[in-house]
């Protein structure tokens, strides 16, 4: 039995634990059990979500680097157009040297030596001496400006030479970063996905060995699915149900394990499916066997992997099972479409809307 200063410096400790809380890092790895988690157990919702997000963070990013590459082309192009312009210049200051080299040529051939310079200096020089001192004056000229263009285009192709080592330098790092991250991203959407699929097949989805089926399975390919005409959606396209022999579009799989979850714990027992997606075949054979009760083939949202038939009490308007999945079905998207309460009368027919799931 401890001490009285021991149990009341105990009790100091508890009292200062509860009003202060865990650690940072103590209370981070605590989970919180939130009301969503209460409602979705199994947390596939969640998982979906963060998949999704994970997906539009990478195509973000991806644009990102396209835009990246954009600008950085539009740069290349600019600074190619200024070294054309820089080559041009460096072609007229070949053509204002040539003229320089001719008067030095003809200096050579006529030179101005001690006897012209005198009868110049006294104004009594010839037209010789006098043509070969202007000639002279403007080749000093002219070298003049040789000289100082030379030296501008020297200073603009030092300049044009850093702008482009800075340019491809800094867009290279970019880049660098920019692909680090979005490799970054896949890595994390991968393994968001291997989660949501390894929760599945712990709640009973179908996965063959090889796990073709969980490929049908990632919430990413939904919108993939849905470019596929009504009815032919490929079966590696569509995630198995928990009830066997019968699959649906990605999103609505999991949403429906979701639901599934929650009314095996309200009635103790899995739903009853009876359908889910209808090949185009499939819908054929039921509209000619079910005359007014089918839509016509190629218009059915059982064909979009987005409608399930259920049985087990849901079938029976009014029932217990019908009411409470009118109630909870639409906090995992899933509802009794207006036109099934009368035209035909379906109260077993359910649809998915990602839209509407408020789990999201």
């Amino acid at each position: 039995m401890p001490a009285p200063r021991s149990a009341g410096l105990i009790a100091v400790v508890m009292a200062m634990t509860s009003l202060f809380g865990l650690p940072a890092q103590a209370r981070a790895q605590t989970p919180t059990v939130t009301h969503r988690q209460q409602q979705d157990p199994s947390n596939l919702t969640e998982l979906r979500k963060e998949a999704e997000r994970a997906a539009k963070e990478l195509e973000n990013a991806t644009k990102a680097l396209e835009k990246r590459r954009a600008t950085f082309a539009a740069a290349e192009k600019e600074l190619k157009t200024k070294l054309q312009a820089l080559q041009q210049s460096q072609r007229q200051l070949a053509q204002i040297r040539r003229p320089v080299s001719e008067l030095a040529e003809l200096l050579y051939q006529q030179p101005v030596g001690a006897d012209g310079i005198a009868p110049f200096l006294s104004g009594d020089a010839d037209t010789d001496t006098l043509r070969a001192m202007a000639n002279i004056s403007h080749m000093v000229t002219v070298r003049q400006q040789a000289v100082e263009q030379t030296s501008a285009l020297t200073k603009q192709t030092e300049g044009l030479a850093a702008e482009a080592q800075e340019l491809r330098a800094g867009n290279l790092l970019a880049e660098a970063q920019m692909a680090a991250e979005i490799d970054l991203l896949r890595k994390q959407s991968d393994k968001i996905v291997k989660s949501l699929t390894a929760a599945l097949v712990k709640l009973g989805i179908k996965i063959d060995k090889v796990g073709r089926a969980a490929l049908g399975c990632n919430p990413l390919r939904a919108a993939t699915a849905g470019n596929y005409p009504n009815g032919l959606i490929p079966q590696a396209m569509l995630c198995p149900l928990q009830q066997r022999g019968h699959s649906l579009r990605a999103d609505a799989t999991i949403a429906f394990v979701s639901l599934n979850e929650a009314y095996r714990r309200q009635f103790g027992r899995a739903m009853c499916v009876t359908d889910a997606y209808r090949s185009l075949a499939e819908q054929q054979s039921v509209y000619y066997r079910r005359p007014g009760f089918a839509a016509v083939p190629g218009r059915s949202n059982h064909g979009l992997g987005l409608a399930v038939d259920l049985c087990g009490g849901v079938e029976r308007f009014r029932s217990a099972e019908f009411n409470w999945l009118e109630k909870n079905g639409k906090r995992y998207g899933w509802f009794h479409p207006d036109w099934a309460y009368s035209s035909p009368f379906e109260p077993w027919h359910w649809e998915y809307d990602p839209k509407i799931d408020t789990l999201l």
